[in-house]
């Protein structure tokens, strides 16, 4: 079955850095688009990343452009998103997203907390 599970989140002070991965298995990741999202209590779920089958293109929305890079390896099946100057709004669980077919998929989430 498809398994996502991310990694790497933690406490971080406002202009520090964070590494997020996704280990993927159950599907044919080189094969699938990816995308990154993240939720904050009391808010909706926002999109801030998503990646191409073969990582040459990748999108971010306004508020995370410059700062966060999404990246892949096909052959780890594993997504990353590098975080760099967080800010206190960026503290979130993140979560990793696949779409096969008609089916969302997301794993657990990983919690990152900005804060000083």
């Amino acid at each position: 079955q498809v398994q996502l599970v991310e990694s790497g989140g933690g406490l971080v002070q406002p202009g520090g850095s964070l590494r997020l991965s996704c280990a993927a298995s159950g599907f044919t990741f080189s094969r699938s688009q990816m995308y990154w999202y993240r939720q904050a209590p009391g808010k909706r779920r926002e999109w801030v990343a998503g990646i191409s089958e073969i990582g040459d293109t990748t999108n971010y929305p306004d508020s995370v452009k410059g700062r966060f890079t999404i990246a892949r390896n096909n052959a780890k099946n594993t997504l990353y998103l590098q975080m760099n100057r967080l800010k206190l709004e960026d503290s979130a669980l993140y979560y990793c997203n696949v779409l096969l077919a008609v089916d969302d998929y997301w794993g657990q989430g990983t919690q990152v907390t900005v804060s000083s």
